[in-house]
């Protein structure tokens, strides 16, 4: 193993997924949305994160519009 290694000539190539990569963010949720995701989770396996981003990326895939009746 060399000492130093020039970056140069790493040969470096981009990151494919890197578009995809998540990114860090604070968000207010209600509770109940919460606790509806958790339930969800907890009869899927999957964490209640990772589920919130599939419906947020399906909405996002099929453009999906937010219609509102405020009664």
């Amino acid at each position: 193993m060399l000492k130093e290694y020039d970056i140069d000539k790493l040969n470096p190539r981009p990151n494919p997924y890197a578009k995809e990569l998540k990114k860090q963010i604070t968000i207010n949720i209600s509770p109940t949305v919460i606790d509806y995701f958790k339930g969800e989770s907890d009869e899927t396996g999957i964490p209640y994160q990772t589920l919130i981003n599939l419906y947020l990326v399906d909405c996002v895939k099929n453009k999906k519009k937010l219609e509102m009746n405020w009664v």
